[in-house]
């Protein structure tokens, strides 16, 4: 593809009152919407009218962060919805394949070919939340989702797309010959399957992955057809770029099979200067001594030992290989402190806007600008847009810098296709285990 006939992919984020930690304190935020259907069905209204690829849910299975389930929301906002996307982020550390299997399919189904898996290991200690006693080792983990992966895209594969046949005078509703077990059997899985329900519309769902360790960014290489990744410079978010595309051929794989979307999170106003104001009041109501006991926790390292102004130093922070966790995120800290000699309350703001991601403060006709540079100069096939206050945030987003977009040429002026695939371009994928009739299956089966 030309650069010339390049368009972006922007994905909303959805994120309670915003992706800014004091966003709820605001005092025209409404925190108790956060599991109201209607709050975020107005987010998910405004993006799909901003003509958006997709919405994001992330999730995890620890801490107090009262946020609604994936499937549930997503299900409920495939019924009022009608082009957008719709990608949840599940876990593979506490997760049975078939179960995500078959609820990505079901989905899929329901939102008629809109859905999007966010492949995670899991950063955050769950164990205990699951019998378990430790949270299983980072590379352990990754090693734990290729097999996962496998189960699960094997298990769609067990329906060919044409085994539902609803021949009523013939009395067949399912061809069980179309219908076969998968039979895996790996170090961690033994599924026989068949699922239990018809390959989704879109062969698979979309498959995301958010992870850009050493390890993530080879995984996504092999499986992912977009990636969310926070780049904090657009020469960190090219070499990312060029690494992760570079990858690709070594499983076969286009450069164009891959969106790269890093995280971009706004605070847009009419002018530079009110949206500054509102970028200081947003952090004078960050709670900083709360802020600087979590960031310590996260370095394994007390900063109250240093001022509050002074600037820090990584002598003493674990070291990233030392992370059980979130590796890339705690790489990209150590990288802003070697980079910048960020003090504590200099290193709490950056991290508060969006947890790492790029922040910027402006106008849309700035943000646009930005927009364009990263994705003309090969940073970026799009972004996860994070605005820090919703629903605000993303309705200035939708309604200022979406049409500047439109008028560079750069973003879509209508929805091509039915499914997230058609928008995304990429290529429904073909059943690998039965790309063909005639293979043993299950017997003819009539009624429902």
């Amino acid at each position: 593809m030309s650069q010339s006939e390049r368009k972006l992919h922007l994905n909303a984020f959805l994120y309670g009152t915003g992706h800014h930690e004091a966003s709820w304190r605001l005092p025209d935020a409404q925190p108790e919407k956060n599991t109201d259907f209607r709050h975020v069905r107005t987010i998910a209204e405004t993006a799909e009218r901003g003509l958006l690829d997709s919405l994001f849910l992330a999730d995890g299975y620890e801490g107090r962060s009262n946020r609604l389930e994936p499937f549930t929301l997503l299900s409920a906002l495939a019924a009022v919805t009608k082009r957008i996307g719709l990608i949840a982020t599940v876990g593979t550390t506490y997760n049975e394949p078939f179960h995500v299997a078959r609820k990505f399919a079901s989905l899929d189904h329901i939102s008629k070919g809109r859905a999007g898996w966010n492949i995670v290991t899991g950063a955050g200690p769950a164990a205990r939340n699951f019998s378990r006693d430790e949270h299983p080792e980072h590379d352990e983990r990754y090693r734990t989702a290729e097999e996962f992966v496998e189960v699960v895209t094997r298990l769609w594969d067990s329906w060919e797309d044409d085994a539902v046949v609803n021949d009523k005078a013939g009395g067949v509703h399912i061809d069980g010959n179309k219908v076969h077990d998968i039979d895996f059997e790996g170090e961690r899985y033994k599924v026989r399957g068949p699922l239990n329900i018809a390959r989704p519309p879109q062969g698979y769902p979309v498959l995301v992955q958010a992870g850009s360790s050493e390890t993530g960014k080879s995984f996504a290489a092999k499986y992912a057809e977009v990636i969310f990744t926070a780049q904090q410079t657009l020469g960190d978010a090219q070499a990312f770029y060029r690494d992760v595309k570079s990858r690709l051929t070594a499983y076969g794989r286009h450069p164009d099979e891959l969106k790269i979307l890093p995280g971009i999170s706004p605070i847009l106003a009419a002018t530079e200067a009110e949206a500054r104001e509102l970028e200081d009041e947003l952090f004078n109501l960050i709670d900083l001594e709360s802020a600087v006991r979590r960031l310590s926790q996260r370095l394994g390292l007390d900063l109250a030992a240093f001022g509050i102004d002074e600037p820090l130093s990584v002598e003493g922070i674990r070291g990233t290989e030392q992370v059980n966790g979130n590796q890339s995120r705690h790489q990209l800290i150590l990288d802003l402190i070697r980079s910048e000699k960020l003090t504590p309350r200099q290193l709490v703001k950056r991290l508060g806007g969006a947890r790492g991601h790029f922040t910027f403060t402006g106008t849309p006709l700035q943000l646009a600008d930005v927009i364009e540079n990263w994705f003309r100069d090969g940073g970026a096939d799009g972004f996860n847009v994070m605005p820090q206050i919703y629903p605000g945030g993303l309705d200035l987003f939708v309604d200022r810098v979406v049409p500047e977009l439109q008028n560079r040429g750069l973003f879509r002026t209508e929805y091509e296709g039915e499914t997230l695939r058609d928008r995304l371009g990429l290529a429904r994928p073909a059943n690998r285990l039965f790309p063909a009739a005639g293979a043993a299956g299950y017997e003819e089966v009539g009624g429902a």
